[in-house]
């Protein structure tokens, strides 16, 4: 396997950088560091590149808060912004040498992928092993607290496979080594990181690689923890979940959550798949309740900061038009035209005054 060196000059290149500060202030520019940061970009981007290049660099710190949609968890953040554009100038030089490696099956934080195309993806397989075989189960799994629960020394192992840079491996290693889950030393990134996401699609590439190559199973798709294999016997993925918690346990740390099953997938009706937001059979899908429910929660919580004035149509647009896209590829379209109709936006009596 080739290793690349030669990497630190091009992350810490000011057009880097720069490039980098473009990418990382999406959905931040509001925040107060990245109003300061950008209010002296040239001079804050000089300094950054300087402290990279003399090896004074030292990532700030986290803060962390609770997030409830579409469950409680806590997400762990940086501090400061400026290590978001670390982070992503580190990002946008290395990805490149591990996305030509990932299958093609991996749908979670990566260009031209996501939900909607991977519940497309689950249909075309289902559809092809109904045809060939006239019969369909599913192995539907997730790995169990999987952020808290990689592994520092193995991720460093995986990364190395690719990266033989000194300079990038020692502030990879310093934003592994910043955090660790409470009290589990060694072990857990932060949901927040920019790197964590890559870091996490690079850590289970290896069940990825196993399972399409080694195993030779073509109808099985992951999005971050979670993944679905089908298949048309059902001893067959009995098989590969043992063979799947044995490596995920002797490999890489990990271990599935107690929620894996294994279950025929109905034609039409009766049980289909709950995948990627949606109920999936294999000529239909369907918006699963819970997502309707939360997206009316959200619609009340913006016709509450629209009423008093906190924000405004362009801004309320752009936060429903994903969960809008979400719904259109579930048949839920005409379900949300109903709700927003009956429930339209409008100030307060006093705002208007």
């Amino acid at each position: 396997m080739r290793t690349h060196n030669n990497l630190f000059g091009r992350i810490a290149a000011f057009e880097t950088l720069h490039a980098a500060n473009q990418k990382a202030r999406k959905g931040k520019r509001c925040r107060p560091s990245c109003l300061r940061f950008e209010a002296q970009l040239e001079d804050n981007l000089i300094q950054l590149q300087h402290e990279l290049l003399a090896g004074e660099y030292q990532l700030s710190g986290y803060r962390s808060f609770a997030v409830h949609e579409p469950k409680t968890r806590t997400i762990t953040a940086l501090i400061n912004y400026r290590d978001r554009v670390v982070q992503q100038a580190l990002i946008d030089v290395i990805e490149p040498l591990f996305e030509p490696a990932f299958i093609s099956d991996s749908y979670a934080c990566r260009a031209g992928k996501g939900t909607h195309a991977g519940a497309h993806r689950v249909q075309r397989m289902m559809v092809s092993r109904l045809r060939s075989h006239g019969k369909l189960y599913a192995l539907k799994a997730d790995v169990r607290r999987y952020f808290a629960s990689i592994n520092h020394a193995t991720l460093k192992t995986l990364l190395r496979k690719k990266i033989a840079c000194r300079q990038t491996l020692l502030l990879i290693d310093g934003i592994i080594d910043s955090y660790h889950t409470p009290g589990h030393a060694g072990t857990g990134i932060p949901i927040g990181n920019l790197t964590s996401q890559l870091f996490a699609n690079i850590y289970l590439d290896a069940l990825d690689q196993r399972i399409k190559c080694r195993l030779s199973e073509k109808h099985y798709v992951r999005y971050m923890d979670d993944f679905v294999v089908l298949h048309h016997d059902k001893d067959r993925l009995r098989y590969l979940r043992i063979d799947i918690e044995l490596f995920l346990a002797s490999q890489l740390q990990l271990e599935l959550n107690h929620k894996t099953q294994i279950f025929p997938v109905s034609v039409r009706h009766g049980r289909g798949l709950d995948f990627l937001g949606y109920h999936i059979w294999p000529h239909k899908r369907r918006l699963r309740k819970d997502s309707l429910k939360r997206f009316k929660r959200r619609v009340r919580q913006l016709q509450r900061r629209y009423a008093e004035g906190r924000t405004h149509f362009p801004q309320i647009k752009q936060q429903l038009a994903s969960w809008i896209a979400h719904a259109r590829h579930g048949d839920a379209l005409p379900a949300v035209a109903r709700y927003l109709n009956s429930h339209p936006f409008r100030r307060s009596h006093h705002d208007r005054h």
